[in-house]
């Protein structure tokens, strides 16, 4: 089977280094996209520096869903069975990739790398936890099935996800909109626990009062994506 990684990055010269290297030890076997969603720092070459895998550079920021539809549609054209989400601020294991996969191959079409079932590992800001509680009840409702972490971005995709999310995928804070746009268009959806770690250099895009506008926007998109037709 072709699996690929697809990791957005944006001004991450810090940490996607050492993303890269992780990947490269841990699963050299798959290949790796990066999408340098128009970084202004020295992302681009730390990325092609590296040596792994193939690097996009787009010519501006299209923020987070852009990129990752970038991606989706790279694997889509290259007829790639799996694609795994991470992202290039090192907060995810790559460790935890094969035990995703392993929930694509007993059926499910996406899994989610959930930091919550276990409690393990970074658990993220007391502001954001509150809000992603928040979220987690809101899709709970929406779609009639518990998701313990809504807004993680460590996923797999089979063909079907990759298909869809390369025609369909939201664009600001996609995260917990297309876990609704791929139950909406009747995707099996799992979550396994992984433990993830904290940022160690800069800071997340969303933080303090941007956590306050980011629940209130998903929430609305989150909303009106389910009272629309697929």
């Amino acid at each position: 089977m072709k699996k690929l990684i697809i990791i957005p990055v944006y001004n991450e010269e810090k940490n996607i280094g050492h993303v890269l290297n992780g990947i490269k030890k841990t699963c050299p076997d798959i290949d790796v996209l990066v999408i340098d969603d128009g970084s202004s720092d020295d992302s681009y070459r730390v990325c092609v520096e590296s040596g792994v895998g193939e690097v996009i550079k787009l010519p501006a920021n299209l923020g987070i869903g852009g990129a990752r539809q970038t991606g989706f549609k790279y694997a889509l054209y290259n007829d790639y069975d799996i694609v795994i989400q991470m992202d290039g601020d090192g907060q995810h294991d790559p460790a935890c990739i094969e035990k995703m996969i392993s929930q694509l191959r007993d059926g499910a079409n996406l899994c989610i790398g959930s930091r919550f079932i276990t409690g393990e590992g970074f658990q993220s800001s007391f502001v954001r936890r509150i809000g992603i509680s928040f979220i987690y009840n809101i899709i709970r409702f929406v779609l009639g099935q518990k998701i313990t972490d809504p807004t993680s971005g460590y996923r797999a995709c089979d063909k079907k996800a990759i298909a869809l999310f390369a025609k369909e995928y939201p664009q600001d804070y996609p995260e917990p909109e297309s876990l609704v746009t791929a139950g909406k268009n009747n995707l099996i959806i799992k979550e396994i626990p992984v433990t993830m770690m904290e940022r160690k250099n800069g800071k997340s895009t969303i933080g303090g009062t941007d956590s306050v506008y980011y629940m209130i926007k998903v929430t609305l998109a989150i909303l009106i994506d389910a009272m629309t037709k697929k």
